[in-house]
């Protein structure tokens, strides 16, 4: 029993918010790899789902359905737990539902300011957060670099993690509560939701129903698999890199909507047309491409090029047309 006990207390209690997403049940999935690790992950399921929430073989994952918006139902976690890291990627997220609903979006600032000052309180070591590409607004820089490339942009869901960025920079200066961030580019992979363009993409295709996309799909994008950002993340976390930094995620491979919609007609075969609506009015930017040479010294390795990480998820029919 003393054993057990000791073997306890040596163990790393980590918080994942939004651990029912996409990009955070993957990062919970591959923190409980690690024995050592003690992984909560929170969620209120507005965005995410329960079968994303990881299993593990080591019994060290535990889910808690809570608002980290809301200080009475997030705080009980942090005292209950004491956490060393905490990783927060709650959000609502997708530029539709976050230009629709902007108000919920201002929201998320309740969530930021309770999950910093509950750190602050409990004794957590460091912060990690997933800002987003949006912060940057149309590029005056390519490549958009972490320390050069201005802030821009105007949507609340860009402001809102900007603002988050701010609450780390304030909160490490005022009372030593390291941090690092994470400015994530598109990620894509098997579990995505429908809504984000390469699953929307594939599914249509393997449907054989029409591809739409907005404007003359001249706008230009970079596409990260999930396996390299989980990857880089967790490499910053592992070996303390870019501590009280900020850190672009995603590839420097362009490629645009019209052509990325054809690429995933000619992989699956598919007879689907390419049709086309009018551009948004908002919140589509024409060029996002980042600086990764932070992102490519943690990972020590070439990135997934985009047509093997659409196989990738071809392969996952299943899931995809579910």
């Amino acid at each position: 029993m003393a054993n057990a006990k000791t073997e306890l207390k040596r163990m790393t209690k980590i918080l994942v918010t939004g651990g029912a997403g996409f990009i955070a049940s993957e990062l919970a999935a591959k923190l409980a790899q690690n024995p050592n690790n003690d992984v909560v992950v929170v969620d209120n399921f507005v965005t995410g789902s329960e079968s994303k929430i990881p299993n593990s073989e080591h019994g060290n994952v535990h889910f808690i359905k809570c608002d980290v918006n809301s200080f009475q139902d997030i705080s009980g976690v942090f005292y209950a737990y004491r956490f060393d890291y905490v990783f927060h990627y709650a959000a609502l997220v997708g530029v539709q539902r976050t230009l629709n609903h902007p108000v919920a979006v201002l929201d998320d600032i309740d969530g930021i300011r309770n999950v910093l000052r509950l750190s602050k309180n409990t004794g957590v070591q460091r912060v990690y957060y997933s800002s987003s590409s949006e912060v940057y607004g149309e590029p005056v820089e390519i490549p958009q670099n972490e320390m050069t490339t201005p802030l821009n942009s105007r949507l609340p869901y860009a402001i809102v993690k900007n603002l988050g960025e701010a609450f780390l920079r304030s909160y490490h200066q005022e009372y030593g509560l390291s941090y690092t961030i994470f400015r994530f580019f598109n990620t894509y992979g098997i579990k995505q939701s429908k809504d984000f363009v390469i699953s929307k993409f594939i599914k249509a295709a393997l449907s054989n129903e029409d591809i739409t996309i907005y404007g003359d799909g001249s706008q230009r994008r970079t596409f990260c698999y999930i396996d390299d950002n989980i990857d880089a993340c967790l490499e910053a976390f592992y070996s303390n890199k870019f501590v009280n930094d900020v850190v672009n995620i995603g590839s420097d491979k362009e490629i645009s909507i019209y052509d990325l919609a054809n690429l995933v007609v000619d992989i699956t075969g598919s007879g689907s047309q390419i049709v086309h609506e009018p551009p948004l009015k908002e919140g589509d930017m024409q060029r996002r491409m980042p600086d990764i040479s932070k992102m490519k010294e943690l990972l020590g390795r070439d990135l997934l090029p985009l047509d093997e990480g659409v196989k990738r998820v071809i392969a996952n029919t299943e899931y995809i047309l579910v």
